[in-house]
């Protein structure tokens, strides 16, 4: 199945004690490049939140947002600690009045001093309900983001699919214009001989190696059937089971490969007017390809 490495879920969820707003964005990358915006407490789930992310969305550019809200009651984080602060007051009120000092200020005293302020953390138990909450809700954003690929996958191996077919009937007007390309070669040998064998010290065993080497040169039989198979394969791939991006890469190198040595070996503008052609198309499909998981 071809999935699109580009890619967009998002999922919104709240209970009695929080809302959460995850969304995730995908972009192509040969591996998976994985940013995080959480919250705080948070920030020791990276690597569950990688493990999750490779066996959904498995690679590329992947930035995942997460926003948490309390909408119940809340409470404060920090809070006065009473006792310690009575204490600090009462002994600063008895120096106080030793020395005769005003005692105005005491209590803004008090709660400067070290340990005047308890900070509170979650629970174990509260935080792990609420990343189960989270988790659920992230699940959720990534289902969708892979539903997203699908669906661009889709229409990613429709004009795949073009490109491959139109360089396919490229290779058909050549192959209908070979036999015009032989002959029209054929006669330029024969002419170059007819003028070759008036010279005197003419060689014409080593003549017929030459033109035995030029014809074998100028030869595309091979090219031919080597791209039609080529494209046959890459239409294979495409339709296949698998993540087929890296696959799909490598046969389009090789496409190219047999579309160059037809371009260098045709000796024939009509060939090298498709050469250029097809060309164009294979741009086409490596551009396109490499947003292929």
């Amino acid at each position: 199945m071809i999935k699109s490495m580009t890619g967009f879920g998002a999922s919104r969820a709240s209970n009695d004690m929080i809302a959460v707003t995850v969304e995730i964005r995908t972009l192509n990358s040969k591996t998976l490049d994985a940013s995080f915006r959480l919250p705080r407490q948070y920030s020791d789930k990276e690597l569950e939140l990688r493990s999750l992310l490779t066996q959904t969305l498995e690679r590329g550019k992947i930035n995942l947002s997460i926003d948490v809200q309390q909408t119940g009651e809340v409470k404060p984080k920090v809070t006065v600690n009473q006792p310690m602060v009575k204490a600090y007051y009462q002994q600063l009120k008895e120096v106080a009045e030793t020395v005769g000092a005003d005692q105005g200020d005491l209590l803004r005293l008090a709660l400067q001093l070290p340990e005047a302020y308890l900070t509170e953390t979650g629970s174990d138990e509260s935080l792990n309900q609420e990343w189960t909450f989270i988790k659920t809700a992230i699940e959720e954003a990534l289902r969708a983001c892979d539903t997203f690929r699908i669906k661009e996958g889709q229409e990613l191996a429709v004009n795949l699919a073009g490109y491959v077919t139109r360089i396919g009937k490229m290779l058909k007007e050549i192959e209908a214009h070979d036999p015009d390309r032989v002959q029209k070669i054929r006669e330029r040998i024969t002419g170059h001989l007819q003028e070759v064998t008036k010279d005197e010290n003419f060689d014409r065993n080593r003549f017929e190696q030459e033109m035995i080497y030029y014809i074998e040169k100028l030869d595309i039989s091979e090219e031919k059937v080597r791209l039609r198979l080529h494209l046959d394969h890459f239409m294979e791939v495409l339709h296949g089971d698998d993540s087929p991006g890296k696959k799909l890469n490598f046969i389009a190198q090789e496409i190219g490969r047999e579309i160059n040595t037809i371009g260098s070996k045709a000796n024939d503008a009509t060939v090298q007017r498709f050469v250029i052609d097809m060309k164009e198309e294979l741009e086409k499909i490596k551009e396109q390809s490499m947003n292929i998981l």
